[in-house]
C-alpha cells in the first residue's frame, strides 16, 4: 500500500477535500477506510485526530501505521469512488492553536530555564505540558508574559523538511531520535521543534496562553494550560466568578484577596467564641448531669467538635452511655462516649434504626442520622439502655 498524501502537512486550513477510495475492510461495528490521500490529521505527537465525514460517513478515528493513514468510519465506502472529505474545523482550529501554542511556551521555558518538555497533550479542558525541571510561581509568570508577548508579534509560524545537510547545521528540540525525513516547525523564533502536527501560520492566531495550574511531577512541573479561545473562555470565566464572589463580598475584583483574609479572621474569631461557649455550656451540663445515670442531651447549635466536647466532658462526670444530639442538615448529628465502654454497638443499632451512618473507636463515637425528631432518638436510647 502506497503512504497516504497529507494534504494537513501542506496546508493545515483545508476543510474540505476529494480522495479516492483504496481500501475499505470491516472493523467491528464500523470500517476502516484508506485513501490516495488526506485532510484527516492521525492520533500522533500528544495531539488528538480529527474528526468528521467522509460522504455520509462519520469519521470517528485516524491512525497512521508505515506511512498509510486508516479511518474509521460509521459506513462502508465503495473501494475507487471518489469521495469528499469534510473535517471538523472547529476541532481541528482548536488543536492548531493548543499546539503552537505550546511550541510557543515550550520553546521559552527552554530559553529561559533550560526546561525541556518531557511529556505533551491536548487534553480536555487543558493541555498537559510536563517539564523536566523545578518551576517557581515566578519563574512561570515569567515564561507567561514573555509567551504571550510573542504573540502579540504575530510573526509566522513556519513548517518544513530540511535538507538532510540543513539539517544537520540547525538546532531543535525533539523528543526522541527520528529516522529519516525530520520536520521542524519554528514558532514565530519561540522554538525550533522537530513535530508532525497541525499549527496556526502566525502567532498571532494563538490568541493567547494561560497557565492554568503548575504540580511537581516526577522531578519536574506538570503544567496545565490553555491557548486560543480555551484561554478566552477560562479567562472570562474565571472573571465571572471573581466578579460573583465579589458582589457577595462588597468587594471588586482585584481587591478580593484582602476581602477573603478580613473574612478568615473574623471566621477564626468567631470559632474561638463558639469554642469558649461550648466549654462553658459542657461544664455547666456536666453539673446538671446525675451519676451514673444515662445522658440524652439535645444541644441544637453545637458543631461537630462541640458535640465532642460536651460527650466527653458529660460521660466523664456521669461515667455513663451519653449522648448527644443537634440538628443538622436533613437530620440529627450525634455523640456517643462510655467511658472505659464499649459504644460501638449502640452506634451500629442507632445507625441501623434511624438510617444513620458513623463510627468511631470503643469508648467514643460520632455520626449523623436521617431522622430529625429527637425524642424518637431519645426514647430509642432509653430503650436499648435498659
Amino acid at each position: 500500500m502506497p503512504a497516504t498524501a497529507k494534504l494537513y502537512e501542506t496546508d493545515p486550513y483545508v476543510q474540505t477535500f476529494t480522495a479516492t477510495v483504496l481500501v475499505c475492510t470491516p472493523a467491528g461495528e464500523q470500517f476502516a477506510v484508506q485513501l490516495d490521500r488526506t485532510a484527516f490529521y492521525p492520533e500522533g505527537g500528544g495531539q488528538p485526530c480529527d474528526t468528521g465525514a467522509l460522504g455520509t460517513a462519520l469519521v470517528t478515528d485516524v491512525q497512521e501505521h508505515g506511512g498509510v493513514i486508516t479511518h474509521t468510519v460509521s459506513a462502508a465506502l465503495p473501494v475507487g469512488q471518489t469521495v469528499e472529505g469534510r473535517i471538523d474545523w472547529a476541532r481541528r482550529r482548536d488543536h492548531m492553536e493548543q499546539h503552537t501554542g505550546e511550541h510557543i511556551l515550550s520553546g521559552t521555558l527552554h530559553r529561559l530555564f533550560g526546561a525541556e518538555n518531557v511529556g505533551f497533550h491536548i487534553g480536555s479542558p487543558a493541555v498537559r505540558m510536563d517539564m523536566s525541571v523545578p518551576l517557581t510561581a515566578g519563574q512561570l509568570a515569567e515564561a507567561e508574559a514573555q509567551a504571550n508577548a510573542v504573540i502579540r508579534a504575530d510573526a509566522p509560524v513556519r513548517c518544513w523538511y530540511p535538507a538532510p545537510e540543513d539539517l544537520a547545521k540547525l538546532t531543535y528540540r525533539s523528543k526522541k531520535e527520528i529516522d529519516g525525513a525530520v520536520r521542524l516547525v519554528d514558532a514565530g523564533g519561540a522554538d525550533l521543534c522537530a513535530c508532525c502536527g497541525t499549527h496556526v501560520s502566525t502567532t498571532g492566531q494563538v490568541g493567547a496562553i494561560k497557565i492554568l495550574s503548575a504540580q511537581s511531577y516526577k522531578g519536574g512541573t506538570r503544567l496545565a494550560v490553555v491557548c486560543g479561545e480555551r484561554a478566552h473562555q477560562s479567562i472570562a470565566a474565571a472573571w465571572q466568578d471573581a466578579a460573583a464572589v465579589g458582589t457577595l463580598l462588597s468587594s471588586a475584583p482585584g481587591r478580593l484577596l484582602p476581602a477573603v483574609q478580613n473574612l478568615q479572621t473574623a471566621e477564626a474569631a468567631l470559632k474561638q467564641r463558639l469554642a469558649a461557649m461550648q466549654n462553658a455550656l459542657s461544664e455547666a451540663l456536666a453539673q446538671a448531669a446525675v451519676p451514673g445515670q444515662l445522658a440524652v442531651l439535645h444541644c441544637d447549635g453545637a458543631d461537630g467538635d462541640g458535640l465532642r466536647r460536651i460527650c466527653l466532658t458529660v460521660s466523664a462526670r456521669t461515667n455513663a452511655l451519653t449522648a448527644v444530639l443537634a440538628s443538622g442538615g436533613q437530620g440529627l448529628a450525634y455523640a456517643l462516649c462510655l467511658p472505659g465502654g464499649d459504644v460501638r454497638p449502640v452506634c451500629k443499632a442507632l445507625n441501623e434504626a434511624f438510617g444513620g451512618r458513623g463510627g468511631g473507636k470503643p469508648g467514643f463515637c460520632q455520626g449523623s442520622l436521617a431522622c430529625t425528631d429527637f425524642a424518637d432518638v431519645q426514647n430509642f436510647l432509653v430503650n436499648y439502655h435498659e
